[in-house]
């Protein structure tokens, strides 16, 4: 029987406070039926009659919304049901999704921001000179009356800071570090939450956490930001109840407080005083004579638009219990958690009065076993709790945050027993959607530490690192990291905010910066090639993988103004040849204290990627229905095509710089002429990779398409060799020294187990795990056709002598899966394709057939070598070899 499932409101599957009033809807079709109609019924929670329409489609994705636009605070119960080739009548009515509307319009907001910093201070400044210290978190409470259970209760809420929210002394969600980064000068996220059952007829009360967090609390390298946004703290929260007759204003009169938390940054960490705590201050009858009235600031003096959610809320995801804790001799506790993570420890246990435990953190030991601190420069992550009594508690900071995976307790009493101790691992709660698998261990471990940095740089916006002073939501490295992410996670939400203020910033200054949000930390904000083209590569991978136009509609602006910056930068002659360029950045042949000195060229790097993406605007232009656009933007791709040609591509086809990256750049962005240029051009590629015994030659640019450029070429196993080396430097050597996430560096740590002397050294970037993408499309086989994964390609490659991969991926339309092995000269594949995509099924089986499948589960078994039989070291040329010289020469690769 058909089945509806997942429906959803535009990216969301939590549609309360959406922040459009027509939402999108998209389900998938359990199952592999065929749709051919759909009924959408809206019934509208104010009682008024519901509404139905049927459509004669097979569309299941972004389908307008059927009614009549959502006004406000309004409320709908959705359902939907489908009939298709299988079933003589209608399927099953999916699931309700409530939708609400949020505050749509400004003059809905009708309360004012409210601080303890006196007025004087609320205004924007220029940000801060370096202080002594994190600042101490404040608490404010207020108390309201209510004559009955009301029918619903809602309270908007943002801050400048972070904020934890209390009701009757409960919390009022799980998200944490509320509402996140944002460029708060623009833009701020508020957030919805249905507090009805919370609120109980007579006395209540609200009480609110509030720290620095993001907003002035200290931000960026070179000693840091403080005050970026402002010099205040403060507080919006509108409460609303309904009882009966329309949602009403609940007026509330603010007091503010001093808090236990005395001092607390995320790149500090977090000191809490429990001597200070005032139980049941978020209690309705609490005496709170001794604090104070707070001042309040009229909106209008803060210009920054209040904005909906685009994706979920940062949350604790997972705990993880260390798998080791040793008590050293000097009495401190040594916590090794086995995964390097973004996150804070959870003690539960008995101190002594007035005690003081203190936890400092870190990614990797040093080789004496000491915690190594110096990566994490000035960001000191210190969490100190000091005891009120003898009494067991449990206590985790409330707004610090940390990388590591290694931590250490000082300050535990001697005689005591030892703390339980959790790890809570903290990320933007994204919905996992993509999978890999193999029998090969190092291979399957280091697909796992792609996955688990980013999870660990996906809070809230996508960040280089989760724990030195810097955590910034760098361009480049999500350009080239986004396929992957996009793959392995809903990522669309995250990266819609992200993109947001990227677009934001960019109208204001007139360029994409290096990193978005901005701060003024001593980094330049010239443009720069790869990071500056996130603007159009990013917006443009979501649209592959979700089939979502209205993200190019959303963000064309953006992409086109970044083209046409660049090309005029060129003289408007395609060859970026001058300016700020970061190039293949932490290319393994730098020197640790200079990442950027690369042996590839590179302003034919930024060449190329002005080509690669006024190409992508070309595309989205024509999508979009503006012929004009296309037309502009196909001459400056052609233009920036050819320049790249001319300046950097001899006739034959080799490339200047004769480096592996500008030669996958030259292969993968399409950027020579013709099939004998591309066949010299992929044995040269392959040459160099040989010549350096297949170990890394790349850096940020070339790194994520070095594979791809191989076997496009042809030259596979020499792809699968590279892949599977595990020296350093090699995407497996850091697996086979214990690592847990990928390393900024190919050599974070050294050989001999000692950290990188460079001054820039991060065990947790996913940058470099980019070649992900790679596996899932290539080794695993699932790549997208048509956007959305509406036309699939199943295409495997196998090598390397591996036996056995499986790829899983959940798309728009449900799951596709690709599983293949290998064993006596046999391959067989299994392939699953949900309902409503098709797939073309490209087999290495020696022959040159494509077949074309629907949906359904489908096994393929043909005749392939054996997984011994794999090719162990692809032909390394011996350019002394007179012979061999001139093969070489024949081929174009000398």
């Amino acid at each position: 029987m058909t089945r509806v499932e997942r429906l959803r409101a535009e990216h969301l599957e939590d549609a309360l406070g959406i922040g459009t009033a027509t939402p999108r809807l998209s389900w998938e079709i359990g199952g592999f039926a065929q749709q051919q109609s759909y009924e959408v019924e809206v019934e509208f929670l104010d009682g008024r009659v519901t509404e139905r329409v049927i459509v004669h489609s097979s569309a299941s994705l972004f389908v307008p919304w059927p009614s009549r636009p959502l006004i406000s605070r309004e409320a709908a119960r959705v359902r939907v049901r489908v009939w298709s080739d299988e079933d003589g009548g209608p399927s099953e009515w999916s699931e309700p999704l409530h939708v609400e509307a949020g505050l749509l319009e400004r003059g809905d907001w009708n309360v004012d921001w409210v601080t303890a910093v006196p007025a004087t201070s609320t205004v924007l400044e220029a940000p801060g000179a370096a202080r002594e210290g994190a600042r101490a978190a404040e608490l404010m409470r207020a108390e309201f009356d209510i004559q009955g259970q009301p029918r619903a209760a809602r309270i908007y809420v943002t801050a400048h800071g972070v904020y934890d929210l209390e009701l009757n002394g409960i919390a009022t969600s799980d998200e944490i570090l509320a509402p996140g980064w944002s460029s708060y000068t623009h833009r701020i996220r508020y957030r919805t939450l249905d507090v009805t059952d919370l609120i109980r007829p007579g006395r209540n009360a609200v009480g609110a956490w509030i720290a620095d967090g993001w907003y002035r609390g200290r931000l960026g390298f070179n000693g840091g930001v403080w005050d970026n946004y402002g010099t205040d703290t403060a507080l919006l929260l509108q409460l609303e109840v309904d009882e009966g007759a329309g949602p009403r204003l609940v007026p509330l009169e603010w007091k503010v407080a001093a808090s236990p938390i005395v001092a607390t940054g995320l790149y500090e960490g977090e000191r809490h005083d429990a001597r200070l705590e005032q139980p049941g201050w978020s209690s309705p009858g609490f005496d709170d004579r001794g604090w104070t009235v707070p001042t309040t600031v009229p909106r209008s003096a803060f210009g920054a638009t209040l904005e909906a959610p685009t994706g979920p809320p940062v949350r604790v995801v997972e705990t993880l219990a260390p798998a080791r804790a040793e008590r050293r001799p000097d009495g401190r506790v040594l916590i090794d958690v086995a995964q390097n993570i973004s996150g804070k420890l959870r003690l539960t246990g008995a101190g002594i009065p007035g005690g003081t435990i203190r936890i400092r953190h870190a990614e990797v030991l040093e080789a004496d076993g000491e915690l190594a601190t110096r990566p994490l420069r000035s960001a000191v992550s210190i969490d100190e709790y000091t005891f009120a009594s003898s009494d067991t508690v449990t206590w985790t900071p409330r707004f610090a945050l940390h990388g590591f995976r290694y931590a250490e307790i000082s300050g535990w009493p001697e005689n005591a027993p030892l703390p339980v101790v959790e790890a809570l691992v903290v990320h933007s709660d994204m919905r996992r959607t993509g999978w890999f698998d193999t029998g090969h261990p190092l291979l399957g471990r280091f697909h796992e530490n792609v996955v688990w940095s980013m999870r660990d740089n996906f809070v809230d916006l996508p960040t280089d690192c989760p724990q030195r002073d810097e955590r910034l939501g760098w361009s480049g490295d999500i350009q080239v990291f986004a396929p992957t992410a996009a793959f392995l996670y809903d990522t669309t939400g995250v990266l819609q905010n992200w993109l947001r203020d990227l677009a934001t910033e960019q109208r204001e200054t007139g360029s994409v910066l290096n990193f978005h949000p901005w701060i003024e930390c001593g980094f330049p904000k010239d443009p720069a090639a790869a990071w500056g083209d996130a603007a159009v590569i990013v917006p443009w991978t979501l649209y592959r993988r979700t089939g979502d136009l209205g993200i190019l509609s959303d963000q064309f602006d953006s992409m086109s103004a970044w083209v046409d910056q660049v090309f005029a930068l060129t003289g408007e002659t395609g060859h970026w040849s001058s300016g700020f360029q970061l190039g293949d950045w932490l290319d393994p042949a730098a020197p640790p204290d200079r990442p950027g000195d690369s042996r590839t060229d590179a302003h034919l790097v930024a060449t190329a990627y002005h080509a690669h993406t006024a190409r992508l605007v070309r595309d989205a232009a024509a999508l979009l229905g503006r012929p004009a656009d296309h037309e502009r933007y196909a001459g400056i791709a052609a233009r920036a095509r050819a320049a790249f040609r001319d300046h950097y591509v001899s006739a034959s086809g080799r490339v200047v710089s004769d480096t592996v990256t500008a030669l996958a750049l030259a292969i993968t962005f399409r950027l020579l002429d013709g099939e004998a240029q591309y066949e010299v051009a992929g044995n040269r590629l392959a040459a160099l990779v040989a010549e350096g015994e297949h170990l890394i030659q790349t850096g940020f640019v070339g790194t994520p398409i070095v594979c791809d450029a191989l076997t496009t070429t042809g030259h596979v196993d020499d792809a699968y060799h590279l892949l599977l080396r595990t020296d350093a430097p090699s995407w497996l050597s850091a697996v086979t020294m214990g690592a847990t996430t990928v390393w900024e560096r190919w050599d974070s740590m050294l050989p001999d187990g000692s950290v990188n002397p460079g001054e820039m050294t991060s065990f947790n970037h996913y940058a470099l795990g980019a070649v992900a993408d790679f596996l899932h499309r290539v080794v695993g086989g699932i790549s997208e056709i048509e956007p959305g994964y509406r036309r699939v390609r199943i295409a495997p490659r196998p090598g390397g002598g591996l036996a056995d991969v499986s790829v899983q991926h959940d798309g728009p339309y449900g799951r596709i899966e690709c599983a293949w092995t290998r064993e006596a000269g046999r391959m067989q594949v299994r392939v699953r394709i949900p309902a409503g995509t098709t797939a073309e099924v490209d087999l290495p089986d020696g022959s040159d057939f494509v077949r074309t499948i629907g949906a359904g589960v489908h096994r393929f078994v043909f005749a392939h070598r054996s997984p011994a039989d794999d090719p162990v070291r692809p032909r390394r040329w011996n350019i002394h070899n007179p012979e061999e010289r001139a093969q070489m020469l024949a081929a174009g690769v000398a």
